[in-house]
């Protein structure tokens, strides 16, 4: 879960027939099964950084604080041969994004501290930190010279733009109103951060004993990391789109490098499509970095891995024949091969890549810090010896620290060994489905409940994950892990219009959504009731965001399901696309119009169109701060419903955003116990 610094609770509006919370009680003992609580004992690890030498990792141990309902980031020290552990600082002050010195012998990293993230720089043989600059805004993408002597990253520039008017003068003493915001760029919201500062995101440098910083970019643009330094260290690279039309165009941006003396500009990319995380060769011969050629119609494109030389020319695809997005190219030490991360059929893994373009697979079972639902995700990292750490987990465990040697992964952490002692969690397998639709094979998964007994009927919960682009896998999830204890059968899995199957099948959803990845979710919950011990009259249904939108829709088209749970849901496409933080990007992509040019078009995909089919009792939840799928979306449906007579509910999350809906502990177990509760009503 990402760090916030947010103090909010549940917040539950209902309509009749209404449900008390006090049905899924607040407080409770010891148990053998996850309970809601034992959210705040989960600890995870990310953001692993391999030493140079191999010899240390530094890494991200989150922990979920009670007292501050919300996880506590800190960076720990581990030794990839034994396994010990130390904290890099003892305080309570959250620290993060550690990066190794090219020597190793210093760690920068960052504090978040009462006056706002800052940079720190840790000279490990004393054991000292030093603050290297005092800084107005968060620092992001923090990279080290090769010589040490330098960190460049990225930081905010405020730009109030030109005001409208001038303003009065108002009377000494006098308490007047806030003054007017105007607002003139075209991304001006996004979810997580709300109503964004003004201002352009650019490159500075500062050094690495501390000093002032320097800016490097300049612009009514924004560069973005992450920055690599060519070997020479007299430049970086980094991405940026700055044609005249940016803001409008979220999908383009180029590489670029910038002189490390004089901030001049070279644009080394020049294509149509989205060039992003350079990567310089050891040798200084080439550049790797990942993107595809934007065809401009088509909601999904697989990321592809590049190298070019290194003044931009003879750029050539190198994964041109593997049918998965790739990221986060690593080059080895040799200049010879890179390290690059994918998702294959809901599994996360990180492959040697050759510049031939062969792969070969070193890792697998990556995963993310997120834990409510079981997305797909992991980070790698890859020092200069070869050795490889890695965020790894399965379906009973969150993500640990691990290291890849001689091809095997040896897990150095178990974080949450303690806190499932003596718990019986639900038990999660693979089933393969075909779609009744085409006979597409499609990938899902099955959670029984603890002391699971194959010969009794148990009622069973359709969990449909978002995106549609994303993917779920055999990760750990709270939400499932919480519907299993409860007694319920869950499957959830991968529909026509996920990713990590290739180019086609993510596209079959194109233009086309939602549409037959409905009859993908029915033969998934076909197959589990094949397997003998569902209840197939005793069925619910839940997801949040795309999934969100199908369990909308899926009502919409059969009452088969007892109750249902839409979360963050998208309902008419017309609102949600001129309201939505991506609006420059959603309607042109997964439209390819706009919503007056096509408004039947639009509107025979929301799943608005077929409130007036839907006699399933429908829980609607939303965050109050979410840009992404706005609350007006789940208002709609809850009005909607309410005006027909359908029982139903809506939940308001407080200060929750739509990534961070489940992200403070409290509120993650609060919205599950909801759920729970009202599925228990209509069993």
């Amino acid at each position: 879960m990402r760090l916030a610094l947010l103090v909010s609770a549940l917040a539950i509006s209902c309509a009749a027939p209404s449900f008390s919370p006090a049905q899924a009680q607040v407080a409770e003992g010891p148990s053998r099964t996850f309970q809601g609580r034992d959210i705040f004992g989960i600890r995870t690890a990310g953001d692993p950084q391999v030493r140079p030498d191999g010899g240390a990792i530094a890494y991200v141990r989150t922990t979920q604080d009670i007292m501050i309902d919300n996880g506590r980031p800190s960076i720990w020290l581990v030794d990839p041969v034994t396994g010990v552990q130390t904290p890099l600082v003892v305080d309570d002050a959250a620290n993060f994004a550690p990066r190794w010195s090219p020597d190793g012998t210093r760690l920068a990293y960052v504090v978040a501290g009462p006056g706002g993230p800052q940079i720190y720089v840790r000279w490990m043989a004393a054991g000292r930190s030093a603050k290297v600059a005092t800084l107005e805004q968060s620092p992001n993408e923090i990279a080290w010279s090769p010589d040490g002597k330098t960190l460049v990253f990225t930081m905010l520039t405020l730009d109030e733009g030109r005001p409208l008017g001038a303003p009065l003068a108002k009377p000494p003493g006098a308490k007047w109103a806030d003054p007017i915001k105007v607002i003139d760029r075209v991304s001006y919201r996004a979810d997580g951060a709300g109503y964004l500062k003004p201002g352009f995101r650019h490159l500075f440098a500062v050094s690495a004993d501390g000093g002032q910083p320097r800016q490097l970019t300049f612009g009514r643009f924004d560069d973005g990391g992450p920055i690599s330094f060519m070997p020479d260290g007299k430049s970086v690279l980094f991405a940026s789109s700055r044609a005249a039309n940016w803001e409008r165009d979220p999908q383009e941006s180029e590489i670029y490098s910038a002189s490390l003396s004089d901030g001049t500009l070279t644009q080394l990319t020049h294509r149509v499509g989205p060039d992003q995380a350079p990567a310089a060769s050891p040798d200084g011969s080439k550049i790797a970095y990942v993107g595809f050629d934007d065809a401009r119609h088509r909601g999904y494109e697989n990321q592809r891995l590049y190298v070019m030389d290194r003044d931009g020319k003879n750029s050539r695809v190198v994964t041109g024949n593997f049918d998965n997005s790739v990221g986060a190219p690593v080059w080895a030490a040799d200049s010879k091969s890179l390290y690059v991360q994918y998702t294959e059929k809901g599994v996360t893994k990180v492959a040697r890549v050759g510049l031939d373009g062969k792969m070969e697979t070193l890792a697998s079972g990556l995963v993310p810090s997120d834990l409510d639902r079981p997305y797909t995700g992991g980070d790698f990292s890859v020092g200069k010896t070869g050795l490889v750490a890695v965020t790894v987990g399965d379906a009973a465990s969150p993500a640990d620290l691990a290291v890849v040697r001689g091809g095997k992964t040896q897990r150095l952490t178990r974080l949450n060994d303690d806190l499932f002692a003596g718990k019986a969690l639900a038990k999660v397998e693979h089933v393969s489905v075909v779609s009744s639709f085409d006979k597409k094979p499609l990938d899902a998964w099955i959670a029984t409940p603890p002391n699971f007994d194959p010969s009794k009927k148990y009622p069973l919960i359709l969990e449909i994950h978002g995106g549609p682009f994303a993917a779920y896998g055999p990760v750990f999830s709270t939400d499932v892990q919480q519907y299993a204890a409860a007694g319920y059968v869950v499957v959830y899995g991968n529909p026509r219009g996920s990713t990590s199957y290739g180019d086609e099948f993510a596209n079959t959803i194109d233009r086309n959504y939602p549409s037959h990845d409905y009859d993908d979710l029915m033969s998934m919950v076909d197959a589990a009731i094949a397997k003998g011990s569902v209840d197939p009259g005793h069925l619910y249904v839940t997801g949040g965001s795309g999934g969100g939108a199908l369990t909308a829709w899926i009502v919409g088209k059969t009452d088969r399901f007892k109750a249902a749970a839409t979360q963050k849901p998208v309902i008419n496409w017309t609102s949600e696309v001129l309201t939505t933080d991506g609006y420059n990007f959603m309607a042109a992509y997964w439209f390819g119009k706009m919503p007056w040019e096509d408004p039947q078009g639009y509107w025979a995909r929301s799943p608005l169109s077929l409130v007036g089919n839907v006699k399933t009792p429908t829980l609607v939840v939303v965050g109050e701060e979410d840009h992404r799928t706005p609350p007006s979306e789940a208002e709609q449906y809850y009005d909607a419903l309410s005006l027909r007579g359908v029982p139903t509910a809506l939940i308001r999350v407080p200060g929750a955003s739509h990534h961070g809906l489940a992200e403070r502990p409290s509120q993650s177990a609060a919205k599950a116990r909801a759920i729970l509760a009202w599925f228990d009503k209509y069993k």
